[in-house]
């Protein structure tokens, strides 16, 4: 057999400092893989309770509950809460929901919002390509949605949760995620009847061929995302990305948006973010879909690509996640 000049061990995807992804499969990982227990969160004094719950053996999820629920109902009040699904970013990739960064930064977000936060844990890959992130997702939500009749295994949703409040969100990947969860729920329903009041999509990671302006920041890193994309789905990334509706939710032969079944949208965008023009398009492609929902953007200046999990106490990331509490809870 010739010789073909490739090596099993050819790296075919490198993030510095991130990961690496060799063709024989092998992948390293040097960031997001640290595991952080459930927990009532002292340490930045929130006191937010968070606990775990395995939904499958693909899928789990780490539900996070701010103590305003319990002081509500000891004063005989409503101890009823939005829910928020959220689905992590990482590019498919990377991070988990039980890792420090997610972890630290939802404990953070379910306090400020008042909200009850599911956060799912979905497969990544290259291990576990695409679309296995949107299957585990789905099964996720579902979960989450047959509490909706106040039946169900989880207490903190069937006593705490308002159902009339359920919102998706997610950044960057989990941005890309939380769209086509709402797309799917609106095509199929949910269990209960449950229905979806809102999206929140924060720097969210859609791509298309034609190149956009924000890309001129930093050309290396948009060429990577895109090299990404093809290493996490090679099955879809044989096509075109205008016409990959996974990745392009303007694609030819996506799901029309006009059917997005929630009446609010908040997306959240990064002055400096590669992928800022991005989530411009998909706003515009929302308006002119003929969806009749309310849409609202906020921008960061001079903020870079989830500059808030890096630091979610800065005053930037206070005001974004500031736009998401008053968004959950209009």
């Amino acid at each position: 057999m010739a010789d073909s000049g490739i090596s099993d061990d050819e790296v075919v995807f490198d993030a510095p400092h991130r990961i690496r992804i060799f063709k024989s499969g092998r992948v390293e990982r040097y960031c997001g893989s640290d595991p952080t227990p459930a927990s009532t969160d002292a340490g930045t004094g929130t006191g937010v309770a968070s606990k775990d719950h395995a939904i499958s053996p693909d899928v789990g999820v780490r539900l996070y509950l701010p103590p305003a629920a319990a002081k509500e109902e000891d004063a005989g009040g409503s101890s009823r809460l939005p829910v928020v699904v959220y689905f992590h970013g990482g590019g498919f990739c990377l991070l988990s929901a039980f890792n420090s960064i997610i972890h630290g930064y939802l404990n953070s977000l379910a306090a400020r919002a008042r909200a009850i936060v599911v956060s799912v844990e979905y497969r990544l890959a290259p291990e576990h390509p695409i679309p296995a992130a949107y299957e585990d997702s789905w099964r996720a939500l579902c979960w989450v949605a047959s509490h909706a009749s106040g039946d169900g295994e989880e207490a903190w949703l069937t006593d705490r949760a308002d159902f009339s409040r359920l919102f998706l969100a997610g950044e960057s990947a989990g941005a890309n995620i939380a769209h086509h969860m709402a797309m799917r729920a609106g095509a199929e329903g949910l269990p209960e009847g449950a229905r979806i009041n809102g999206v929140v999509l924060v720097h969210p990671y859609f791509l298309s061929d034609g190149k956009v302006a924000s890309e001129e920041s930093n050309p290396a890193m948009a060429e990577n995302l895109v090299r990404m994309w093809r290493v996490v789905s090679p099955a879809t990334a044989t096509t075109g990305l205008d016409d990959d509706p996974w990745i392009n939710p303007l694609a030819n032969g996506a799901p029309a948006l006009g059917g997005l079944p929630c009446g609010r949208v908040l997306v959240c965008l990064a002055e400096e973010d590669v992928l800022r023009d991005r989530g411009h398009a998909y706003c515009e492609g929302l308006t002119a879909s003929g969806w009749a929902g309310q849409l609202e953007v906020v921008e960061a200046p001079g903020q870079g690509h989830c500059f808030h999990l890096s630091d979610y106490t800065s005053g930037d990331a206070i005001r974004q996640d500031e736009a998401i509490a008053r968004f959950l809870n209009q």
